[in-house]
């Protein structure tokens, strides 16, 4: 696969700005260059405000001359960029998909049989460098090529190989996983505010109160009912069938339009 210089991106929204978020965390930003494309200016002067020495275009063909091209659009544009870009591929070229639903085989048909292509399901907290962002490559890769892509993907956090056919599921669990929480712990957060903690007693109370009911979650080995029976006082109590019923629903049809 050769030396990697050259990173482009396809799409220039949040899971884009995710990434060049998690590069310049780790303090790997200037070691790449990068091609960054889009249809909406507006996308593309919010990127070159943070990042001046990016190249943007709204040509998707240009981001195809990097050595490495984030393909970060939704599924149903997939099939319109990969008619624009299937021309300007070559062998010495890795496409990482980033979106759930459209596989390597329908995404390499698109591509007039281009199949130097990787899917990753991506994680919000990569910015952070805390991401799990499973991965899956096709057939076409060597183990040592395998090895040089995560070397530069493992700057995000951890990134597992899976089976595809798994990927959809993940996105269910990791991708959208946050969203379950955030909004309930930001809420959380205001309102022990009010009661007088700190901000720092706030924030260190939370990490370590996520981190300890993950930990008793798996590592204390009671079941599921024992685990929420040990703590007495349920102030959410009342709705907690609603909220399953929520999940239930919501997630089952999402998972449906994904494998679809």
């Amino acid at each position: 696969m050769g030396k990697i210089n050259t990173i482009g991106f396809i799409g220039g929204g949040r899971i884009t700005r995710i990434i060049l978020g998690g590069f310049k965390n780790a303090g790997k930003i200037n070691e790449y260059r990068y091609i960054i494309s889009d249809i909406q200016p507006e996308v593309l002067e919010r990127i070159k405000r943070e990042y001046p020495e990016i190249t943007i275009t709204e040509d998707n063909k240009q981001p195809t001359s990097s050595d490495i091209i984030f393909l970060a659009v939704h599924p149903p544009v997939i099939e319109k960029v990969s008619d624009e870009i299937k021309t300007c591929l070559t062998q010495d070229k890795t496409l990482i998909s980033l979106a759930p639903k459209v596989t390597i085989a329908k995404l390499s048909d698109m591509l007039n049989g281009f199949n130097r292509i990787v899917r990753m399901i991506p994680n919000a907290p990569s910015i952070v460098n805390s991401g799990y962002n499973p991965v899956h490559f096709s057939a076409t890769f060597t183990q040592t090529e395998k090895k040089e892509l995560l070397d530069i993907l493992n700057i995000l956090g951890e990134n597992p190989e899976v089976e595809e056919e798994k990927l959809e599921a993940y996105a269910i669990l990791t991708a959208m996983g946050p969203t379950y929480l955030w909004f309930q712990l930001y809420k959380l957060q205001d309102i022990v505010k009010s009661f007088g903690l700190s901000e720092k007693e706030i924030e260190e109370g939370i990490i370590k109160m996520i981190y300890g009911s993950i930990k008793t979650m798996y590592k204390s080995g009671l079941p599921p009912s024992s685990v929420m029976d040990l703590v007495p006082v349920k102030p959410l109590g009342e709705e907690e069938g609603n909220i399953k019923i929520i999940y239930e629903r919501c997630l089952n049809n999402l998972f449906k339009k994904l494998k679809g």
